[in-house]
């Protein structure tokens, strides 16, 4: 018996010891490409909406801003370029990993824009591909890095159309500051 008592304690005592080191297999934050921990929040979380439902992200939409279309910002650029204004449009395509950026299109199958939030200054739901939207910020005519493009497609998806010998991309994009997504 008191052989029995000694083997169950030492087997207790084994068991407490093991449960109680490190197994190496804590969850570790997930990182995207530049090695910096995904961010998840309440904003980003994905929404289950009603058609015709709308939620907001970033500053609140003004009412008097000059709108224009995808489409026009593209055709001149310099027309528009650093002047806030309004465009409407759908979500193509929108940031897996944070919600950090969307691809919108004026309709769908239309030439997108990719719409940045400042820097990750706001997120929109990470399933908000296919709503409406509503945007104010300023377009803007940029140069990719290489490793800002690659991180782009490889974390999130991104698509380019066109990209230099070098790797780099020269985009006309879009930079929110506010968003109204509308559930259709």
């Amino acid at each position: 018996m008191k052989k029995i008592l000694i083997l169950v304690s030492l087997v207790t005592l084994s068991s407490l010891s093991a449960f109680g080191q490190n197994s190496g297999h804590e969850a570790k934050p997930e990182l995207n490409s530049k090695g910096e921990a995904v961010v998840k929040n309440k904003d980003n979380a994905p929404v289950d909406l009603k058609a015709g439902d709308k939620i907001t992200r970033g500053a609140a939409l003004a009412s008097n801003l000059k709108k224009t279309t995808v489409k026009k910002a593209f055709a001149e650029p310099a027309k528009i370029a650093d002047k806030t204004v309004e465009i409407k449009g759908v979500i193509v395509r929108s940031c897996k990993m944070e919600g950090c950026w969307m691809e919108m299109a004026d309709k769908e199958g239309g030439k997108s824009v990719r719409v940045t939030f400042g820097d990750h200054a706001f997120f929109i739901p990470l399933n908000a591909a296919g709503m409406k939207v509503k945007a104010q910020g300023v377009f803007k005519t940029k140069t990719l890095t290489k490793e800002h493009v690659d991180h782009l497609i490889k974390d999130d998806g991104a698509k380019f159309d066109n990209r230099n010998a070098d790797g780099t991309v020269t985009e006309v994009s879009f930079d929110a500051t506010g968003v109204e997504l509308i559930k259709t």
